[in-house]
């Protein structure tokens, strides 16, 4: 089954898989959900507690949510998730081609879309600890 995958600070990758709910699950890092946010005959399949598990935001979906931690989108037919075709493939991969920086603002999350680099960069900037010495604050502005 042809899919695209598309993981936190990572570009979205086509791939094939042999789309057993095991496979699926191994996927997502857990009991997988299934979204069908948009017109198209696909499904946006991802990790069905991602947000509960803490997994690293992904992507915004649409303007109203975000998706934690791996997810896929496939074809479906049905009841039965199927390849993505060719066209749909062109599609999504362009939707979810950049990695997004999820920022939390006073206003809500804040989705950036940007290259695999610069999300790289910007995650290790917010790992590294203060550089600054204790008891001195940053100058006021």
């Amino acid at each position: 089954m042809k899919i695209l995958f598309v993981e936190p600070g990572k570009e979205a990758q086509p791939a094939e898989i042999q789309g057993d709910l095991k496979e699926m699950q191994a996927i997502v890092g857990g009991q997988i959900r299934a979204l069908c946010p948009w017109e198209d005959p696909v499904a946006l399949i991802c990790n069905d507690e991602g947000k509960l598990l803490s997994l690293p935001l992904n992507r915004a979906l649409e303007d109203y949510d975000m998706i934690a931690g791996n997810f896929f989108i496939c074809g479906i037919e049905g009841d039965a998730f199927v390849s993505l075709s060719d066209p749909l493939m062109i599609k999504y991969q362009e939707k979810f081609r950049y990695p997004e920086l999820i920022i939390d603002t006073p206003m809500g999350l804040l989705a950036q879309k940007c290259s695999e680099q610069t999300y790289q960069r910007i995650q290790k900037e917010l790992k590294r600890p203060s550089e600054r010495p204790k008891g001195k604050s940053a100058p006021e502005r």
